[in-house]
């Protein structure tokens, strides 16, 4: 497990606020992602499956972003490619080695969401918002084991 301080203080916070979007609820939103599809970056890539890094965006997930979203937003593209180095499409295998990319990606997965973030104090509402827009109603994931999994990584966290 990647130690979640470090991740919010040197990936996820720099992340948020290369994209003009950093928030406590979007910062606890991307752990709570984090903590629920690999256990806190246990794993970098789906072990019977097809998705790619910490948060397990999967290869058709991330071209459908960039397809029908980032390109359609020209401020976005520019931030891309001047914050991240992003010329064209990448990739989708960035997503394994590159966790400002990924977290990026993952962020403006959320993006496409019309709803408000949930709170950063309510796990309950970060696991519907997360389980409705990411996982999605028919993913594996549970509200037990991903709220557990939070409690596990977040307690990483001073």
């Amino acid at each position: 497990m990647i130690n979640t301080q470090q991740l919010r203080e040197y990936i996820i916070k720099p992340t948020l606020s290369k994209l003009n979007c950093y928030s406590k609820n979007a910062e606890e939103l991307i752990v709570f992602t984090c903590a629920a599809e690999t256990n806190g970056g246990e794993y970098i890539k789906q072990v019977e499956g097809p998705a790619l890094g910490i948060y397990q965006c999967e290869p058709a997930t991330y071209t459908d972003i960039w397809q029908n979203y980032i390109i359609n937003k020209p401020s976005l593209s520019i931030i891309l490619s001047l914050q991240f180095n992003v010329h064209g499409i990448p990739s989708p295998e960035r997503l394994v080695y590159d966790l400002g990319y990924a977290t990026a990606i993952c962020r403006i997965h959320y993006m496409r969401v019309k709803e408000n973030l949930p709170s950063a104090d309510d796990e309950v509402a970060m696991w519907e918002y997360y389980k409705a827009h990411y996982n999605t109603p028919k993913g594996a994931a549970t509200k037990k084991k991903s709220i557990d999994a939070y409690k596990r990584v977040k307690s990483t966290s001073p």
